[in-house]
């Protein structure tokens, strides 16, 4: 008969829940038979695949004590409270606190899983997008203080992390509530300052509107910064982003990278789009397939838009689904044809590829690349890329 198995946190959603999981995972390193699911609610879909997981998990571990957590255990608690196959939640707020859990206090640094660390500076929000459920579920902006990164920097770097990844719901607001109001730029720099011996450092999704002098310049000159820009872009069309409460116009993020890219032109740029947003029409929509073009986003996270609970968006006139349906298809087919064009770039050029635990890597403006068999994960290794293959190069 098998005996008690350890713990298991399954981490759905942004890379701010990966950091978290990683911490849940340290704290509850004493207990045996538990699984954790670290939810998102981000989407109707990022919620259906959260109660999907959950029944999976429970399939797989029947006997395991089963815990939810997350944003979704706190916008659809109601909901996720009434499935048999969960045992108790914990408050999104609470997951990292160890009285939440039950455990002693103390707990062991947190080990990843992944090749590259990550690092949350920066939690909640405090804007109002009228889409959005994400200040619902974790709360208004905070943020660790500078010396508190650097600790975590350091413990990281002290177990080998060849990448650190700066990441949270909203880490441009980082220090709004900190004394004298640090901009982001400070924080990057300080860690770049104090850590002269970190290979690789990257941003997770970015407000561009909201990149401070420092900030620009950090990503125009420090080769340590990997050239590596995520917007939190959302659409292609102002009066979409007027009615999404966004605060840039399209035209702002056209100047930002093309300003950045004056000083980087190695700079990859990604970005989150919502598809068939309420109200929008067939030109509102061009509008977005164009700024894909425009702006060469290579890494492109498309949503199809879904109402979420309590928000004002979902009081507005909306897009029938299979029209939705239809855009975000359109969306992805546009973000693969350039993506695989500037990819096509790549091929014949030697890259700085950091192995990852699968067979891959990522170079520093975040290609996927095949590794060669026996590569140590967590190791740098130049590869010079033949072909491309699916939308790996090799």
């Amino acid at each position: 008969m098998e005996g008690p198995r350890n713990v298991d946190v399954i981490s759905l959603g942004c890379r701010l829940n990966l950091a978290e999981s990683e911490r849940i995972r340290a704290m509850l390193a004493g207990e045996q038979d538990v699984v954790v699911v670290n939810s998102c609610a981000v989407t109707g879909e990022a919620v259906r695949q959260t109660r999907q997981t959950i029944r999976r998990a429970r399939r797989d571990r029947p006997h395991a004590r089963l815990l939810v957590t997350g944003c979704a255990a706190e916008i659809e608690r109601e909901q996720l409270s009434a499935m048999p196959e969960i045992d108790g939640l914990v408050a999104n707020t609470q997951k990292l606190d160890p009285r939440a859990w039950n455990v002693p206090p103390s707990a062991p640094p947190a080990v990843s899983n992944h090749t590259r660390a990550f690092i949350a500076v920066q939690n909640g929000c405090d804007h109002s997008c009228t889409f959005c459920v994400i200040p619902q579920g974790r709360g208004p902006g905070r943020s660790l203080t500078i010396a508190q990164v650097l600790e975590e920097v350091s413990r990281h770097l002290d177990r080998g992390a060849p990448e650190i990844v700066l990441t949270g719901v909203d880490v441009t607001s980082w220090g709004n509530d900190l004394p004298g109001k640090p901009p982001l730029g400070t924080l990057v720099s300080a860690i770049l300052d104090q850590f002269p011996d970190l290979l690789r450092l990257r941003m997770s999704s970015l407000d561009g509107i909201e990149i401070d002098p420092l900030m620009f310049e950090l990503f125009a000159s420090e080769t340590r910064l990997m050239p590596h820009l995520h917007l939190s872009l959302q659409h292609g069309h102002d009066l979409i982003l007027k009615r999404m409460k966004r605060r840039h116009s399209r035209k702002d993020a056209i100047d930002l990278v093309a300003a950045l890219r004056k000083s980087r032109p190695d700079l990859a740029v990604g970005a989150d789009l919502i598809a068939g947003f309420p109200t929008e029409d067939a030109d509102m929509h061009t509008a977005n397939l164009e700024i894909i073009g425009e702006l060469g986003i290579v890494h492109g996270h498309i949503f199809p838009y879904s109402p979420r609970p309590n928000t004002p968006a979902a009081r507005m006139p909306q897009v029938a689904k299979p029209l939705i349906k239809q855009r975000a298809a359109q969306l992805r087919a546009e973000v693969t044809r350039v993506r695989n064009k500037w990819l096509n770039t790549r091929i014949g050029v030697p890259l700085q590829v950091l192995a990852e635990r699968d067979g891959t890597g990522y170079s520093p403006d975040f290609v996927r690349v095949a590794v060669p068999e026996g590569t140590a994960a967590g190791t740098i290794t130049t590869i010079t890329p033949t072909l491309l293959t699916k939308g790996l190069l090799q």
